[in-house]
């Protein structure tokens, strides 16, 4: 439902829509030009006969419609703000939309839900911030289908005139890697700067949504809706391989009820590939749950609450299933204190399993006796099918997470607990249904993953399980905040694991040898790029050249991480640059050959400070040494112009402020780590290190940079490395996220560089020791019983 709101909020509503599709209308012309390199690069790629073909034909086809593309892409994007779903108080399409649909529009909607989901995936919490200050100023619930601020508005309009211009749903299939990589960072900036607008014109600056929570339940557990909240009616924030609301059930007959936005099911990488099995899980019990209930009460479950019912302005939230009377609001209520009641008596009992000494395995079963009772109790109250579904489907989830034997016994009671906090969240935001981003699976995902790697001795009494306490106890004293509080203690979470999985005395020591790497090494290169760029139009010999570029860049990184940039010891390393191609260079001037002769003794002796400081000593050194000096030797008998002092001071002056023209870009991905490195910084012998450096010439994949880019901390892999098997843990990533650590139980680390892990990841060397997370494969297990006994999803 809407409410009256001001003409002044309504227009600001209005500037900020103008605003995002003015941002994010700008990158659909650089957006063509990649394809069009894209496709270009493609097109002189050696390949089959056929694959080349097909690469040409690409080429040409783009060619001729791009601009056509780009032109009616551009006009339809400005009108779309004029459009009846960004307007206020604009009719909602509802939940989601069954219709007849055939195979073209079938197609053309896998294609723009892809694009959707890589925005969603980035854009999550931003959208949710965005839509909550636009519902407020608006007085609406949620988004229109049609809505600008949609992530699937922007990427259907894409799709549509790309077939408008002419172009082939199977060529945007092959160059939609490149318009995710050109068109998601665009989009989730025009949120941020959206967001950054409203706060700055003081809508919502500081979101609580404790301000605003009206909880159902009198006994003050029950769900809560939260007014404009993303689940509470709106469209979705979901991410990778999350489809949505309005999309996740396309059908696979030809022609067929489907929604108007299915899930994508095409090929792409692994990590692509894992999302969409995953995503397909979901879809599978959406579409089970569907045939038994129907689509009215599905509309409900997995769409918008029935429970949703009273916003800050105490009317009705739309879409929430109360119809006039009074009947169901005080139902609602009553079943929020079912709920409540029920976590309360749980929490108790829970309490006493952990408490009282016995057989573990007994334990648990009465553990999951209690749970599976109270959820039927629970059932048997609930007001409606869909509720009935949601209760049934949360009990046999948390069933099969209980009787997961590889999470240990104390961590698999704190889950337990976890189950009323969810079943709350499923009736409050059906969302937790559709996606694989809600805050909720997230958390349960991330803890699983961490536990399931550790034996029952490791986990018992330690620091992990004192923050899996927390973060259950922290859900259970805030049930009005929703998923708010699952995203919260999520992020607290994650950041306690950063801090756990490195403590150790060891793994700190490699932490920072490998950051100082990593630092030193791009330095080095930085520092060698700024020394070419001083030396590009001086007469300098190439003997002086090589030994700056190669040696003495290495030289003054190292020093600027020991001494710093502009210790005493680094600033007269830097001085030593300037000197040497000042004296190797032509010297026709008589005092000029007898300053040489004075300086070269105390030039020499830098010389070798700073091979030692790199290790570079004996035979090595010598020969440094004496290349170095047959050059200043050819520079007495030069005849060729000398290097005007003005020029060796201003290289001077550059050298020793040169960590100004240094940035963290560019060059990091050419690091050439070896233990020889780690072993200098050390200053002792790194045998317990196992370095895994990029190979010279190997070719990395983009799709398998991007998933050593998203491994998370914590989980467990099985590395496969040097013909040994073992189990490891993801403990650190760099800062510049080259180096990445893993850790296994026998006290051995891994330190692998991005590109050799992209690698082993491909040549299936580190997989994942768990094929997927906690949360999908609950799922499976309770659509297996439910398709084994469909009457009990109800009964």
């Amino acid at each position: 439902m809407s409410i009256a709101r001001s003409a002044s909020s309504l227009q600001l509503a209005r500037e900020t829509r103008e605003r995002f599709v003015l941002a994010t209308g700008s990158v659909i012309v650089p957006l063509a030009q990649a394809i069009r390199d894209r496709l270009t690069k493609q097109a002189s790629e050696i390949g089959s006969a056929r694959a080349m073909q097909e690469s040409r034909d690409d080429f040409v086809a783009f060619q001729g419609q791009a601009t056509q593309w780009v032109s009616l892409a551009q006009a339809s994007w400005r009108k779309s703000v004029n459009a009846p779903g960004a307007s206020a108080g604009a009719p909602s399409t509802g939940g989601l939309r069954l219709e007849l649909i055939g195979d073209d529009v079938m197609e053309s909607n896998i294609l723009s839900s892809r694009l959707a989901q890589a925005i969603q995936e980035k854009a999550s919490f931003e959208l949710s911030d965005l839509r909550l200050r636009i519902q407020h100023l608006e007085g609406t619930t949620e988004f229109d289908a049609n809505d600008v601020l949609r992530p699937e508005t922007l990427s259907k309009l894409l799709v549509d005139q790309w077939l408008a211009a002419g172009l082939s749903r199977t060529l945007w299939a092959r160059v939609q890697e490149t318009v995710q990589q050109h068109l998601v960072g665009v989009v989730v900036k025009a949120y941020e700067d959206a967001n950054a607008f409203l706060v700055s014109k003081g809508v919502m600056q500081e979101i609580d949504l404790k301000n605003f929570v009206r909880r159902t339940g009198a006994s003050g557990g029950g769900p809560a809706t939260v007014p404009g909240s993303p689940y509470a009616g709106g469209g979705s924030a979901q991410a990778p391989g999350a489809a949505s609301r309005h999309g996740s059930d396309a059908s696979p007959q030809t022609r067929g009820l489907a929604p108007s936005v299915p899930l994508a099911t095409t090929g792409g990488s692994p990590l692509l590939l894992a999302r969409q099995r995953a995503q397909t899980a979901l879809l599978s019990l959406k579409r089970f749950v569907a045939a038994r209930i129907g689509a009215a009460d599905m509309q409900s479950t997995m769409s918008s609450s029935p429970q949703s019912v009273a916003g800050m302005d105490g009317h009705a939230v739309a879409g929430s299933g109360v119809s006039g009377g009074g009947t169901a609001p005080a139902a609602s209520n009553t079943f929020a204190a079912v709920i409540a009641d029920a976590e309360a008596a749980y929490r108790m009992a829970a309490t006493q399993y952990m408490q009282n000494p016995g057989d573990q395995a007994t334990m648990l079963q009465q553990a999951s006796v209690d749970l599976r009772r109270r959820s039927a109790e629970i059932k048997k109250r609930a007001p409606t099918t869909a509720d009935k579904a949601t209760v049934e489907i949360v009990a046999l989830m948390f069933q099969a997470i209980l009787a997961e034997e590889r999470i240990p016994f104390s961590a698999r009671v704190w889950f337990a607990r976890l189950q009323m906090p969810v079943l709350r969240v499923a009736i409050a935001e059906p969302e937790f249904f559709g996606t694989l981003q809600h805050p909720a699976r997230m958390l349960i995902d991330r803890m699983g993953s961490c536990v399931m790697g550790f034996d029952a001795a490791a986990i018992s009494g330690s620091a992990l399980e004192g923050e899996i306490r927390r973060v259950v106890q922290v859900i259970e004293q805030y049930p009005e905040t929703g998923q708010r509080v699952f995203k919260l203690v999520f992020d607290e979470f994650v950041a306690f694991l950063g801090r756990y999985l490195t403590q150790s005395d060891t793994t700190q020591r490699v932490m920072s040898v490998a950051q100082q790497v990593e630092q030193k090494e791009t330095m080095a290169i930085q520092y060698t790029i700024e020394l070419r760029k001083m030396l590009n139009d001086m007469p300098v010999r190439d003997e002086i050249r090589e030994f700056l570029f190669k040696v003495w860049a290495e030289v003054l990184a190292i020093a600027a991480l020991r001494y710093g940039a502009q210790g005493e010891q680094t600033v007269m390393l830097k001085r030593v640059a300037s000197e040497l191609v000042w004296a190797a260079s032509a010297k026709p001037n008589r005092a000029d050959r007898a300053r040489v002769i004075q300086d070269l003794p105390q030039l020499l002796q830098r010389l070798r400070l700073g091979m030692n400081l790199l290790g570079i000593i004996d035979e090595p050194q010598e020969a440094h040494i004496k290349t170095i000096g047959a050059t200043l030797s050819d520079a007495f008998l030069s005849k060729t112009e000398a290097i005007p002092a003005a020029k060796i001071e201003a290289m001077a002056e550059r050298l020793a402020h040169l960590e100004d023209f240094v940035s963290d870009e560019g060059g990091a991905s050419n690091l050439p780590l070896d233990a020889n490195s780690i072993e200098l910084l050390l200053g002792v012998d790194a045998a317990s290190i196992e370095v895994v450096p990029d190979t010279a010439g190997s070719v990395v994949a983009e799709d398998m940079l991007e998933w050593a880019h998203e491994l998370q901390v914590g989980n467990w892999f099985m590395l496969d490395h040097n013909d040994r098997v073992s189990q490891v843990q993801f403990v650190w990533r760099s800062d510049r996220k080259q180096l990445h650590l893993f850790a296994s139980a026998d006290g051995r680390s891994f330190l692998i560089q991005v590109g050799r892990l992209a690698n082993y990841l491909q040549a299936g060397l580190l997989v994942p020791a768990e094929e997927e997370t906690l949360t999908v494969r609950a799922t499976r297990e309770a659509l297996a019983k439910l398709d084994a006994n469909p009457e009990r999803l109800l009964n």
